[in-house]
């Protein structure tokens, strides 16, 4: 039997490969940024490590000094290249539907440049109640705390430090470039194989039970 019923929680969701697939996207982005800066960037390369700062991929490839006039060209043609291509998760409305439905908060923290982020969002019909850009790995936490969030999911090492450095706890999903052995020595609280399984981890950890870890790691 259930010991307590928690507070309805604030949730934070990271969004590439938490939320949404947007490899699709960024991959075209990437192709269309090679063909106007005359730089080659291996697109099939860059989408097998998405989490970390646009700034970070594109060292890999342009000299430090052109960084930030490539960041605002990326970002500039974004819309109209990564928007379109890009697809929801399996799981990934439902597991936002599923907070607000239990009486909590839903929002997203990511590290995309916010007005791309939210674009995604509307584009798919995902409806969280804040989205916060621009912030990555422990920067996250600021967004986590201001918020007052109870859970931070995400698919990287970078949200699962994240998480822990709000003193939220981390729920960790391997649909991204982190396996579940990855997430577990990063100290994710809670393993799930994808999104599907995140609404009855919620309805288990607000009944009291625990982490429900049983559930998370029998399933991942």
């Amino acid at each position: 039997m259930p010991s307590s019923t928690r507070p309805a929680p604030t949730v934070g969701f990271d969004l590439d490969m938490t939320l949404i697939d947007s490899r699709p996207g960024i991959r075209a982005c990437y192709l269309e940024l090679s063909a106007r800066t005359g730089t080659h960037v291996d697109a099939d390369l860059a989408v097998t490590r998405l989490g970390p700062p646009l700034a970070d991929e594109l060292a890999h490839w342009f000299p430090a000094e052109e960084i930030p006039a490539v960041a605002d060209l990326y970002r500039e043609i974004y819309p109209a290249h990564a928007i379109e291509p890009t697809r929801a998760l399996t799981g990934a409305r439902e597991a936002v539907a599923a907070v607000r439905e239990s009486g909590g908060r839903a929002i997203v923290v990511t590290a995309k440049y916010e007005p791309n982020a939210k674009l995604h969002l509307a584009h798919l019909g995902i409806e969280p109640d804040a989205v916060i850009g621009d912030l990555w790995a422990e920067q996250k936490a600021v967004a986590l705390r201001e918020h007052g969030a109870d859970v931070y999911v995400g698919d990287h090492v970078g949200d699962v430090r994240g998480a822990h450095a709000a003193g939220a706890r981390s729920v960790a999903v391997t649909s991204g470039p982190c396996d579940a052995d990855e997430l577990r020595a990063a100290g994710a609280d809670v393993i799930l194989a994808d999104l599907t399984r995140f609404p009855e981890w919620l309805a288990a950890y607000r009944d009291g039970e625990g982490d429900a870890e049983g559930l998370a790691t029998a399933r991942a």
